[in-house]
């Protein structure tokens, strides 16, 4: 009885010493300093969300803490539209007419349409994801059934912080603090891991919204720091005290991503030099040399001519 007890307690402590280990191998301090290194000095409010799908490594800086999305709410707009396909409410090359009355400024080229001109709903996803069309995106929105439910998708597939706040009923006061949409890093750097695992909504879904997502036209921010020819699925958004990213790498010594999140930012200039655009560029070479010590990547002598004066 003694000899059994005894190996009873031998196993508990095994297990508990597992554990300590398996937490040590989830945490990278040495990265996290690095990161640290790049955000402590920052004017404004900062989130940040890694992960290593290899090696399962993470850095959390304020991951649960509410940011504004500002055009990465177009990643859970994304998500309604593609369960309406995959629920046969709508269908993917759905005919669609244009309209004046429809016409949102900011980013994209929708808004220089000649009125009736004939499109689909999958050039209205294409210009959404990779221009962050503004016009296209409000008609995805409406076409997803609105903010309330894509909200009850999110809750539904367990984010509870990541919701569209814009057109929203219910939601004006909240709207009027974090804008169009609002998320955690963590959160949205979830939903990025589960695209890549084919996770969400169908297989299929989850592959067709990936493809899109690493079909960006800004690659002047944190895709900058990555090697040429590397996938990147990323989404970007930008206000004037906000500048965020969420992106996940295909790389070739293991899958990562990040979420970048700020707000209530000092700099709210629309320069190449803008200060969360730099940390941004600074964090994203970080990892790629991090994780892939064996290709380390630096930019091109040169380069800044082809990223510099693009105004989000």
């Amino acid at each position: 009885m003694m000899k059994f007890i005894r190996g009873i307690v031998s196993l508990i402590f095994y297990l508990l010493c597992c554990n300590s280990v398996i937490g040590q191998v989830h945490t990278d301090k040495n990265l996290e300093s690095s990161i640290r290194a790049l955000t402590d000095s920052f004017n404004g409010d900062v989130g940040i969300y890694i992960q290593n799908l290899k090696t399962g490594v993470t850095v959390e800086i304020n991951s649960d803490t509410i940011y504004p999305t500002a055009s990465i709410v177009k990643i859970p707009i994304l998500l309604g539209i593609f369960d309406k396909i995959e629920k046969g409410e709508i269908s993917y090359r759905e005919p669609l007419i244009y309209r004046d009355s429809i016409k949102y400024g900011g980013s994209g080229i929708m808004q220089f349409f000649k009125d009736s001109t004939e499109t689909d709903l999958s050039t209205l996803i294409a210009l959404m994801l990779s221009y962050s069309d503004n016009t296209t995106s409000l008609w995805n929105q409406a076409l997803a059934g609105g903010g309330a439910e894509i909200n009850e998708l999110m809750a539904k597939l367990g984010y509870k912080n990541t919701r569209v706040n814009s057109r929203t009923l219910g939601r004006e006061s909240i709207w009027e603090k974090y804008g169009w949409g609002q998320t955690t890093p963590k959160e949205m750097a979830d939903i990025l891991i589960k695209l890549n695992n084919r996770e969400l909504i169908s297989k299929a879904a989850s592959e067709q919204m990936y493809r899109l997502l690493s079909n960006t036209f800004y690659t002047d921010y944190a895709v900058s720091g990555i090697p040429a020819g590397v996938n990147v699925a990323s989404k970007q958004g930008m206000v004037n005290a906000s500048r965020s990213e969420v992106f996940l790498v295909n790389s070739p010594q293991g899958d990562y991503v990040c979420a970048i999140f700020t707000n209530n930012n000092e700099d709210k200039s629309w320069e190449y030099e803008n200060e969360a655009w730099v940390m941004t560029r600074k964090i994203s070479n970080l990892l790629w040399n991090h994780f892939n010590p064996d290709q380390l990547y630096q930019q091109p002598e040169g380069i800044n001519k082809y990223l510099e004066g693009l105004a989000y």
